[in-house]
């Protein structure tokens, strides 16, 4: 499993917001800081806005904010925003994609199950208010 770079954007996104002194922040603002193509800032920004992470004003005073406090965000949130659900190989997601059709009794199953689990756990613990 990779991160891509627009996940890999969309967590510097949130980073910037969460110790930001502004209320709101422009796009322009944002991709500037974060050396993020701005039409690339916009459809993340958009994406993050979906999930309920980010916020967007309209307006001369207009931008973006966080919907949530940096402390409830976790990685992980900002992950699946942009990417969906994360797994480490298709037959954790769905046991019909084991081309064996054996994901029950499959020794490698069980453990790339444990890793998920793990990866998930730390994931989900990465908070952006813990600097």
């Amino acid at each position: 499993m990779k991160i891509t770079q627009e996940s890999d954007y969309a967590l510097r996104i949130i980073q910037f917001l969460s110790i930001s002194e502004e209320s709101t922040v422009g796009a322009s603002i944002i991709a500037e800081k974060q050396k993020v193509p701005l039409r690339f800032a916009l459809k993340i920004l958009r994406k993050l806005n979906a999930a309920g992470i980010t916020k967007a004003y309209r307006g001369v005073s207009g931008g973006y904010s966080l919907a949530k406090k940096p402390e409830t965000i976790s990685y992980k949130d900002v992950i699946v925003a942009i990417e969906g659900d994360i797994y480490l190989n298709k037959c954790i997601a769905d046991k019909s994609g084991c081309t064996r059709d054996a994901s029950e009794k499959c020794p490698m199953h069980k453990k790339l199950v444990k890793i998920q689990q793990l990866l998930d756990k730390e994931l989900e613990s990465a908070k952006f208010g813990d600097n």
